[in-house]
């Protein structure tokens, strides 16, 4: 049992530097990661902040949480498509020509996406702290908002790959990710949800994105956390455990 642990942890971690390397060589996924995360904070804290209206908030400090969920959908378009082309190009093909584990092809490309992720959330905070984002955060609330960015970045990384899994082209693997990018506009992201429409107002409180961003939010500025931060965590456990085993049998039916 143990053998089979080590060889599987091997295999994952050769995995993930293949994927890793591939990211690297790849310059729409550097400019995904680095250069559109910046634009994004800079432009909606620039150019929408003046003519928006959060309440008691600094328009930066509340925008925030919702433009790293956005990131994190957008830098997983590409552990999408990436899973779609190792699936028809015919790489695994030869992967099932050597004694690697089934599970390290899908575990390396979800290390590779959450590092993609997680850089670009360095550049938004960067870029935030720059423009003006004064982040009331102690030691304690940084390791959970940390923690709680590490865990978000697996589930939408792990959601992406099954999207991969499941399309037959690149292209329709990074369309199909396309709502990770837009339920933010639909949360608590950029508007508080008690102002919006009604017709709206029910499903932004009710969509897992809210929670996730409330409890960002939360943390980095010392507000009451309330129920938000369980909510988001049961959010990310379920998608996680669900994204993965449906892959991994995805995944094992196709390499039959």
């Amino acid at each position: 049992m143990k053998k089979i642990n080590i060889n599987i942890l091997f295999d994952a971690w050769v995995m993930f530097k293949r994927c890793f390397i591939i990211s690297l060589r790849n310059p729409e996924t550097l400019l995904t990661a680095t250069i559109i995360p910046f634009f994004l904070m800079f432009l909606f804290s620039t150019v929408f902040g003046s003519i928006s209206d959060a309440g008691d908030f600094n328009y930066i400090d509340f925008i925030v949480p919702g433009i790293i969920l956005q990131s994190i959908g957008q830098a997983s378009q590409f552990s999408a498509m990436n899973v779609t082309t190792d699936m028809t190009k015919g790489i695994i093909d030869r992967f099932r020509c050597m004694s690697i584990s089934k599970s390290a092809v899908l575990i390396g490309h979800t290390g590779a996406g959450v590092i993609r992720g997680v850089i670009s959330n360095i550049v938004i905070i960067l870029t935030a702290l720059i423009l003006g984002f004064r982040p009331q955060a102690g030691f304690i609330d940084w390791f959970l908002v940390i923690s709680l960015l590490l865990l978000m970045n697996i589930t939408v990384t792990l959601i992406a790959v099954l999207c991969g899994m499941i399309s037959k082209s690149a292209e329709g693997a990074g369309g199909l990710l396309m709502p990770l990018f837009i339920l933010p506009f639909m949360s608590s992201g950029f508007a508080p949800v008690d102002t919006m429409p009604n017709s709206i107002r029910w499903f932004a409180a009710m969509q897992p994105m809210t929670p996730m961003i409330d409890s960002l939010r939360a943390l980095t500025l010392d507000l009451p956390l309330e129920n938000s931060m369980w909510r988001a965590f049961a959010w990310c456990v379920v998608f996680s455990i669900v994204s993965f085993t449906v892959s991994v049998r995805i995944y094992n039916r196709k390499i039959l």
